[in-house]
């Protein structure tokens, strides 16, 4: 899927009805990342803290190459 054809109405109308996950593990859910999973293969994420930027969008394939490489370690600080 090409994420830069999706319709922006479809866009705004998917996160306005997101669900929001937050790690259990976060302080209060005030300091981490939270992700929301829409329709068509499509992953949100955002900042906790600022929750009215727009969120970063991935693929379901991309969202899994993204957590993949974290559980590796691959993307940690040098």
């Amino acid at each position: 899927m090409n994420k830069s054809t999706l319709d922006p109405e479809w866009i705004e109308a998917q996160l306005h009805n997101a669900r929001w996950h937050t790690s259990s593990l976060s302080s209060g859910g005030t300091n981490c990342v939270q992700v929301a999973f829409l329709d068509r293969g499509i992953v949100a994420l955002r900042d906790s803290k600022n929750p009215e930027k727009t969120p970063h969008l991935f693929t379901d394939a991309e969202y899994d190459a993204f957590t993949g490489g974290i559980e590796r370690g691959e993307l940690r600080r040098p």
